[in-house]
């Protein structure tokens, strides 16, 4: 099977579940926007992680993954996708790793920089990729997004910063502390 169909050369692509749409539509910016982040999150694991942040970042993917294919379905056609879709009970995944990285930490006393260690710079970078994946899943215009989508980006996001922390930590490199300017 060739990789190319020639489907899309007239800007346009197909959903799961028959429909063409715009690639420019709001949608397909959604699951383009949570591709990159997964591509950001296996950037992020190449570069030297904890095994436990790995590990957690590893089944962060195959949700990212299942997330992306439900928002490229056609609305009202997610059964069809013979999955089970991204829930409670991976948020409470989220929560609890957030919980155990967290507890590792010294607490927060200032505003935190992207940067420190190269695996924490990778980490805040999918951070700011998840946050904008929120903000375009929330813009689709076709129907909304399920609710759980939007908690599981939010959350995932809060544990991307605080696995950041937790790689400097690892790496014995401070975190970089933001200094209003005078």
């Amino acid at each position: 099977m060739k990789i190319y169909t020639k489907t899309g050369d007239d800007g346009t692509t197909g959903l799961f579940g028959g429909a063409r749409v715009k690639k420019a539509s709001s949608r397909v910016e959604a699951y383009g926007t949570v591709d990159e982040l997964a591509a950001a999150v296996a950037v992020a694991r190449a570069g030297g992680l904890e095994a436990w942040t790995d590990g957690v970042l590893g089944q962060v993917a195959v949700d990212l993954f299942t997330l992306g294919a439900e928002l490229a379905c056609v609305p009202g056609k997610e059964d069809k996708l013979k999955m089970t879709l991204v829930g409670g009970p991976d948020i409470a995944r989220l929560e609890q790793a957030i919980d155990h990285a967290e507890g590792e930490l010294p607490p927060l006393r200032t505003f935190v920089l992207p940067g420190g260690s190269r695996p924490a710079a990778a980490l805040h970078l999918a951070r700011t990729i998840c946050r904008r994946a929120e903000r375009v899943v929330l813009a689709v215009d076709d129907t909304p997004a399920r609710p759980e989508i939007v908690v599981y980006l939010n959350r995932l996001s809060d544990l991307l910063f605080v696995l950041a922390r937790h790689a400097n930590k690892a790496a014995g490199v401070a975190d970089v502390p933001w200094t209003p300017r005078p």
